[in-house]
């Protein structure tokens, strides 16, 4: 299909201010109520919410053949298993009617107080009912990193990670939408040369800037998805947020990997940007050495030039950006990872969400945690109140945001963002 809402030279009859994250071009998806409506889905267009369940009952999309009910829901979960062809054709229909060059629905103006709710009158709410969730520990600069903090520098990678896509089955409950706070975990931790670990809440609290896809597609118990197959099962992407307690995470982790450390929360932006959206933002990734094997080898361009940045907001104070990275630095692409994930005969569900691990780059101000930032608390980092940061605090808002930007067209993500609550 081809994909006409891309159309750079689309302009929106509906107010689009420079800068906005959502451009004609974007059309994220995502649910969102107001003080008088249910959960339903809504389109991103400037600083409003397209409503489709009311642009459906109104009759704009019935050459679609998706029902009404299914634009009623409170997750995207029923709209993404009708397919890609036939959510891309949605994306296009609704670039078509928010077209400056279209009056169709322009000139209804006594609906579009109805269909058009300004963004500051919504809540935005979980965009998907996650089934199941992976983590993947896919950025080469945070595992050598991490390789070198923890274990020896001069092979700080172990011997399997230059062959495949490292990663674990996480938590799914415990994923919350932007805007949520959470709560400082407690645990167990062994500090310095102690001989018996402590309970407490964690002292080493730390965000990991990800992101994640989403599958819209199942798969069969004992059958694989190939690289070449990978798109047709992925419908978008949010910003990720995998908290982290790396003082918990340093003692639990041997033998099997991340536990309570990590099971307790994890915050997503509410837009999901479409993989349609993102077509012109492809780029190379890094070269892969040594070859890697036939089913994981993927044809074309597999990475996506998408800028993302961390701030920290002091409770009382300004917030100050400690991270600028981007998403094409990732070793191990999407598709790859989803190849990965499968090529055992796993089975996938629509509205699985799949992390990209933290995504460092290759300089000290593009590192994607506190962990790397701040070098294990060695290098604490200035904050404008005149206090520091090894790790977060509670009060602390942590702030992500992303955006990919071509000629002119900024195809962004608007932010996830959370504040830490004392533990109780």
């Amino acid at each position: 299909m081809i994909i006409t809402a891309n159309d750079p030279s689309l302009k929106s009859w509906v107010e689009v201010r420079p800068g906005s994250d959502f451009p004609i071009q974007n059309l994220p998806f995502g649910i969102f109520q107001t003080a008088d409506t249910q959960p339903r889905v809504g389109v991103a267009i400037g600083d409003y919410v397209l409503d489709l369940k009311m642009l459906a009952h109104e009759g704009f999309l019935d050459a679609l053949l998706i029902p009404e009910s299914v634009f009623a829901q409170p997750y995207l979960n029923e709209l993404m298993a009708f397919g890609k062809e036939k959510t891309s054709a949605l994306r296009n229909r609704i670039a078509d009617l928010l077209n400056d060059e279209n009056e169709d629905l322009r000139d209804e103006e006594d609906l579009l107080p109805d269909l058009l709710v300004p963004m500051k009158e919504a809540k935005m709410l979980m965009p998907v009912l996650v089934r199941d969730y992976t983590d993947f520990y896919s950025s080469k600069e945070h595992a050598t990193n991490v390789g070198t903090m923890f274990r020896d520098p001069e092979n700080a990678l172990l011997p399997n990670w230059k062959h495949l896509p490292v990663g674990y089955h996480g938590r799914a409950s415990s994923i919350i939408v932007s805007g949520e706070p959470i709560r400082r975990p407690k645990g167990q931790r062994k500090d310095g040369d102690k001989d018996q670990p402590v309970f407490g809440p964690s002292g080493r609290l730390d965000f990991e800037l990800e992101m994640a896809f989403i599958t819209c597609k199942e798969n069969k118990l004992g059958e694989s998805i190939s690289t070449a197959q990978a798109d047709d099962y992925i419908f978008g992407f949010v910003l990720f947020n995998d908290w982290s307690a790396r003082d918990m995470q340093a003692w639990e982790y041997v033998p099997l990997g991340p536990f309570l450390a990590k099971n307790f929360a994890s915050s997503i932006s509410p837009w999901v940007v479409t993989l349609d959206a993102l077509g012109p933002f492809r780029v190379a990734g890094p070269k892969q050495e040594p070859e890697v094997l036939s089913y994981l080898q993927a044809e074309g361009l597999s990475n996506f030039d998408i800028n993302l940045e961390v701030g920290i907001q002091p409770k009382g104070s300004a917030e100050k950006v400690v991270c600028r990275s981007n998403f094409k630095h990732m070793y191990w692409n999407i598709r790859q990872q989803l190849a990965h994930h499968t090529i055992n005969g796993c089975n996938i569900n629509v509205g699985d969400m799949y992390a990209s691990g933290t995504i460092s780059g290759p300089t000290p101000d593009s590192y994607g945690s506190m962990l790397e930032l701040a070098w294990k608390g060695t290098k604490p980092i200035p904050m404008p109140d005149g206090s520091t940061r090894s790790f977060l605090q509670d009060g602390d808002m942590v702030t992500m945001r992303g955006f990919a930007e071509k000629d002119g067209i900024r195809i962004g993500f608007g932010e996830v963002k959370a504040e830490i609550l004392p533990a109780t």
